[in-house]
């Protein structure tokens, strides 16, 4: 696995096995709303540092993990 995830299940064991952060509900929809939100501050971070394919990929990560909250 790289330093940067280029897939969901690289992003997902990231986020929850790595970082310790469960993808609650919450938690996914708060992202969601910041990574749509480009004047967001740390949006705006987000996507200097990694890049807008980058932000792009992340975006839909999390609308695939809120899908799969909402099957359960």
């Amino acid at each position: 696995m790289s330093l940067v995830p280029t897939s969901y299940e690289d992003w997902k064991h990231c986020i929850t096995i790595k970082c310790g952060i469960p993808l609650t509900s919450d938690y996914v929809a708060e992202r969601l709303t910041a990574l749509h939100d480009h004047t967001d501050y740390q949006t705006e971070k987000f996507i200097n540092r990694w890049g807008a394919a980058h932000h792009a990929r992340t975006l839909a990560w999390f609308e695939q993990a809120a899908k799969e909250l909402s099957q359960d």
